[in-house]
């Protein structure tokens, strides 16, 4: 019998801690909130979504397959009844969610776009309630819906935000591919640890795109050159960046909260990205916040709460 995606109650899995599940989640949102504006500045330099998606994929694969040999070569074996599933979690997790993003974000604003791929947490509780036929508490969906009109203060969409139409559907594209990369994270956890899932998530990855579009016809010159409004840093120093704090640390901070939090609330606490975003627009480019937007910060925080507090 395959078990349930989310428990019957939403509640947490069993297991102590659900704060240090909660501080993963803050963690890794926050470090995709500075990545973004660093793959931003990536793709700014002519590199294609789909070659950013290769890079991140592959590089995290290398670096995470690297330490589990060093430290933990065990935790590599796998069986042949695993692989369809990993692949699966890898490609029309990882692999798509990478894609879609980088899509949204260089064809709109970075905020605009976050906004509407976490859309993701929605689609984690609706799922849960109308076919996993679990019940889904009230307060899940109330911290939702304080959550999202938060991100929209945060983001003031009213101030006449331009939306792309190819980059509107890569964002909801990312929601889906989010909300299925969370909800399959989550039934994989308990088989195996979240380093060795997220890597093998990554190669699969990481195949799939050298299948796309091969590393031999890979455009190395870009590597080299110096990336505008970036202190002048060569893009490799950025994709490093990108591939380590942006990639492979956040990912299995993700995967690892699983453990102690269900995957309705990690949805709902990774979005803080979009408020991550505005903070460290106002700390690196001196960007003021507005009282919409702290008052916005303040219900996505109120969402979060809420949602723990929903058992």
């Amino acid at each position: 019998m395959v078990e349930p995606l989310l428990p019957a109650d939403d509640t947490p899995p069993q297991e102590p801690h659900p704060f240090l599940g909660y501080g993963m989640v803050l963690v890794a949102a926050t470090l995709w909130a500075v990545n973004g504006a660093v793959s931003k500045v990536i793709l700014d330099e002519g590199v294609s979504s789909v070659r950013l998606s290769e890079v991140r994929s592959t590089g995290a694969a290398l670096g995470l397959a690297l330490g589990l040999v060093l430290f933990a070569p065990s935790r590599l074996r796998v069986t042949r009844a695993e692989l369809p599933l990993l692949a699966l979690f890898g490609i029309a997790g990882l692999a798509f969610v990478q894609w879609f993003y980088f899509v949204a974000i260089h064809r709109m604003e970075l905020g605009v776009a976050l906004l509407i791929q976490y859309l993701a947490p929605l689609l984690v509780a609706l799922f849960a309630r109308y076919v996993l036929h679990v019940q889904v508490r009230r307060r899940i969906w109330l911290a939702l819906a304080l959550a999202l009109v938060g991100l929209s203060f945060v983001l003031e969409l009213w101030g006449g935000a331009e939306l792309d139409g190819i980059g509107v559907g890569a964002s909801l594209l990312a929601a889906t591919s989010y909300a299925f990369y969370i909800l399959l994270a989550e039934r994989e956890i308990g088989r195996r640890d979240a380093i060795s899932l997220t890597a093998y998530g990554f190669l699969f990855a990481s195949l799939f795109w050298a299948v796309v579009q091969p590393w031999w016809s890979f455009p190395t010159q870009v590597f080299g050159e110096a990336a505008a409004g970036a202190w002048d840093v060569p893009v490799w120093t950025l994709m490093t960046w990108m591939v380590v704090l942006g990639t492979i640390v956040p990912f299995g901070l993700l995967v690892a909260s699983l453990r102690f939090i269900s995957a309705t609330r990690v949805a709902i606490t990774a979005m803080v990205e979009p408020v991550a975003a505005t903070v460290v627009a106002w700390l690196w480019l001196g960007e003021a916040l507005g009282a919409a937007q702290l008052a916005g910060g303040a219900l996505v925080l109120a969402g979060i709460v809420l949602a723990q507090t929903a058992r």
